[in-house]
């Protein structure tokens, strides 16, 4: 149920009413919205909660949400949520580009592949430090050591940095040295994770989860919101089919559906979406005639030589040919790069 606020309502007034509502046993949220005041019930009140809130005189109209996220949804929010992090904006005109390497293998070849990417107009730069694999016996990340190189490739190119946090214990130390967290597919319900990422002050991007519906993917994301982090980014980055050419089947309806859906951005992964880098040039297009407000892009300088996830990655001339070949669509979609 979202309560919207008479135009010029002051804070004791908000305030009456939010204490009204926790007085019937409900948490609430409060957006500061243009020109209303606009406040979140969290829970199922009935319609004498309703009854009770519209005779209030702050009060201009109280709305049932049909919908079971309430705080990412389009109903509480009807403005697209826009914000920054690292400098770079997130959720506007722009398409953000993502790319790097999958795992940072050392300090010398993420080094170069950073300034690769950068060359070839990354706005940020991704790597994974913490590496959840299916098999214990893979690559398994540099942890904080990968954390320390990721932190110098941002000094030298100047691009922010995204990495994966794979539980709640590692939180703190990642959110000590990046600009935005990764929660990946695995993670996507991983409840605990989720609320503590609630509380931190960094901007963090959900992946869907490979066998996740999109209202579960939303209530991930109403997990951050609900516990106060409104900098969230959906992931679209392909679900577990009977198809086995693809390492997944990425989900490009997914996209407009969700931004119908939420106010929050929405991002597509197409290396981890296909598996199969051919695939990713013509994915990311689509992925951006769809409404995506940016993509992730796996580059590695040597795909042969990479320890994880070299069948998907692009070298950085193709990256850089992919960006050029973006330009085109975005701008037909009105959109920048």
């Amino acid at each position: 149920m979202i309560v919207v606020m008479d135009f010029g309502a002051s804070e004791e007034e908000i305030g009456e009413v939010e204490e009204r509502i926790k007085s019937f046993g409900y948490d609430v949220h409060h957006f500061n919205g243009e020109p209303r005041a606009v406040l979140g019930i969290i829970g199922s009140p009935g319609e004498d909660t309703r009854d009770a809130l519209e005779v209030m005189p702050s009060v201009e109209r109280v709305i049932p949400v049909s919908l079971p996220f309430i705080l990412a949804s389009r109903e509480f929010k009807k403005d697209k949520t826009i914000f920054e992090a690292g400098g770079v904006e997130i959720g506007g005109e722009k398409i953000v580009l993502i790319a790097g390497p999958c795992a940072v293998e050392g300090k010398e070849p993420f080094l170069r592949a950073a300034e690769a990417v950068k060359k070839g107009g990354a706005d940020i730069l991704r790597g994974g430090a913490y590496k959840p694999r299916t098999s214990p016996y893979s690559f398994q990340g540099l942890e904080e050591e990968g954390l320390k190189i990721m932190a110098e490739a941002r000094e030298i190119t100047g691009l922010p940095i995204i990495t994966e946090v794979t539980d709640q214990h590692s939180v703190e130390i990642v959110a000590r040295y990046v600009d935005i967290i990764q929660v990946g597919a695995r993670n996507m319900q991983n409840f605990t994770l989720l609320k503590e990422l609630g509380q931190v002050d960094k901007p963090v991007l959900i992946k869907r989860g490979m066998a996740a519906t999109i209202e579960e993917w939303l209530m991930a994301a109403e997990y951050l919101l609900s516990n106060g982090n409104h900098r969230v980014i959906l992931c679209e980055r392909g679900i577990r089919t009977f198809e086995t050419y693809t390492r997944n089947t990425l989900d490009i309806s997914a996209v407009p559906i969700v931004k119908d859906l939420s106010h929050l951005p929405v991002f597509v992964d197409p290396s981890h979406g296909t598996g199969k880098w051919k695939c990713v040039p013509s994915m990311s297009l689509a992925a951006v005639a769809a409404g995506a407000d940016g993509l992730l892009i796996e580059v590695h300088p040597s795909p042969k030589e990479a320890l994880c996830d070299g069948l998907q990655s692009l070298v950085p001339e193709k990256f850089s040919q992919l960006k050029a070949s973006i330009r085109g669509v975005a701008q037909a979609v009105g959109r920048i790069l």
